[in-house]
């Protein structure tokens, strides 16, 4: 695609629309000379320069990439116009597009009947699905991984209702006996599963965690904010195919959260809840006497916590999913790359001396840590931290994370380790840029020239 070329279609194609209105003056107040402008705009794009190179395959470090130029132009275009998707009146045409790409994304899952929206991030559609399970277990608290996101113990805090933490076991997944464990007080009304924790994506094991549902009479929610796109992998052939039972297994969960922009090419923010059960809609009922008007049909603001919301977010999700569609022939190859992108990884290091990986990667993030003597926690976490801060400097960057492992969980998968202290940071690196398939050779090769130069 010709960025260039089609923002320029964009401000045409708007304009024109915009002359079937009539002309009309723009008031003095809002008038800018280009020569200040142009000051402006020097300014503005020099302090941009102040990033880390979100777009380079050099770039291994957090969850961010680019859009895609088809989310770019969809973005920009609809911004001109600027539609607010809470209310028909205010976003017609992206109020459709919202309801076309939700409903692709509820398709995704296994879900037949649905409701459901976008949001502006992971946080917010956690909070309204959580909310949701305050609504139908009232006075019941909340069970989520001890790695799930943080987001679930805050939400639990703004919602009044208490949140449990359930540990985890050695690749980072709730324990499905200390669940049980807990579901037996009778206190928790509803568990949350991460398909993909943000720290190491590792899988919670949806499809066991279901005979707990019916068991106990627990509502299911999926936290699927950063892996969920990754269903699109579930028994796919070649090295990238995931195992497809957990991912199955959300069709029967009560209520899912995706990002589009994290793997689904969006620009920020664009988050998702969708519910199974579209009579979940009456605890958002509320009256708006100058806002619903120019329409029977639903308005989106009627099911959302939310009140005004981008209709820009709605085109550009809408556009990408007309040219790369959420299935394993479309968006999926894209996962795809990053998901063989980490696994060749993983093998380059295994057979590294320099390097150990701290846990198999299961979708796109890649932990490992510095081979320290002797073999203790606070070499690692020293040699981790100075490898971060070395990659990012000189003329061949490589920008990578860290993650802070706690001694137990350190432990738990490499007791050969000495526990001389609390925990220790552990290198991270998200391979969510397709790109990163044909440039990991190179990351691997300048992590180890930095891990040896010590």
């Amino acid at each position: 695609m010709d960025l260039q070329y089609w923002l320029g279609r964009a401000t045409d194609a708007i304009q024109q629309w915009a002359d079937t209105f009539g002309p009309y003056p723009a008031h003095a107040s809002v008038l800018v000379e280009d020569d200040r402008f142009a000051e402006a705009f020097e300014e503005f794009t020099g302090r941009l320069g102040d990033n880390y190179p979100f777009f380079h395959p050099r770039y291994a470090g957090q969850m961010l990439k680019p859009p895609h130029p088809a989310a770019v132009v969809g973005y920009l275009t609809a911004m001109l116009i600027n539609p607010n998707n809470h209310a028909l009146d205010g976003g017609p045409a992206t109020a459709r597009m919202e309801r076309e790409a939700v409903a692709q994304l509820a398709t995704m899952f296994g879900y037949d009947a649905h409701l459901g929206h976008l949001t502006t991030s992971g946080t917010i559609a956690n909070l309204e699905a959580l909310f949701v399970a305050r609504e139908l277990h009232p006075g019941q608290g909340v069970a989520y991984s001890a790695d799930a996101h943080y987001t679930h113990g805050r939400m639990c805090h703004v919602l009044g209702m208490k949140g449990h933490p359930v540990r985890t076991d050695d690749r980072g997944r709730m324990d499905l006996d200390a669940l049980e464990e807990l579901l037996r007080t009778g206190d928790v009304g509803t568990v949350v599963l991460t398909t993909g924790t943000t720290g190491l994506g590792a899988v919670d094991p949806v499809h066991e965690a279901l005979a707990l549902k019916e068991r106990h009479g627990v509502r299911i929610h999926i936290d699927g904010a950063y892996g969920g796109f990754f269903t699109l992998l579930a028994g796919a052939d070649g090295p990238e195919g995931l195992p497809p039972e957990p991912w199955r297994a959300i069709a029967q969960c009560d209520s899912i959260v995706v990002d589009p922009h994290k793997h689904g090419l969006q620009p920020y923010g664009c988050g998702a809840v969708l519910f199974r059960d579209p009579e979940v809609g009456r605890f958002y009922l509320h009256d708006s006497p100058y806002t619903y008007f120019t329409s029977t049909e639903l308005h989106l603001g009627e099911i959302s916590l939310e009140c005004s919301r981008a209709g820009a977010s709605a085109a550009a999700l809408w556009l990408t999913f007309r040219l790369l569609p959420p299935t394993p022939q479309g968006l999926g190859q894209v996962l795809a790359a990053g998901r063989r992108a980490a696994l060749n990884w993983a093998e380059l290091i295994t057979a590294s001396d320099v390097l150990k990986l701290y846990q198999r990667p299961e979708l796109d993030i890649v932990s490992y840590f510095p081979v320290v003597e002797p073999a203790a926690l606070t070499g690692i976490d020293a040699a981790s931290a100075r490898i971060l801060a070395d990659g990012m400097t000189g003329p061949d960057p490589v920008f990578l994370s860290t993650l802070k492992a706690d001694r137990e969980a350190f432990t738990a998968r490499h007791a050969e380790i000495t526990a001389d202290a609390q925990g220790a940071r552990v290198l991270r690196s998200v391979l969510m840029k397709p790109e990163s398939e044909h440039h990991v050779k190179h990351l691997h090769a300048r992590v180890e020239e930095i891990a040896r130069a010590r």
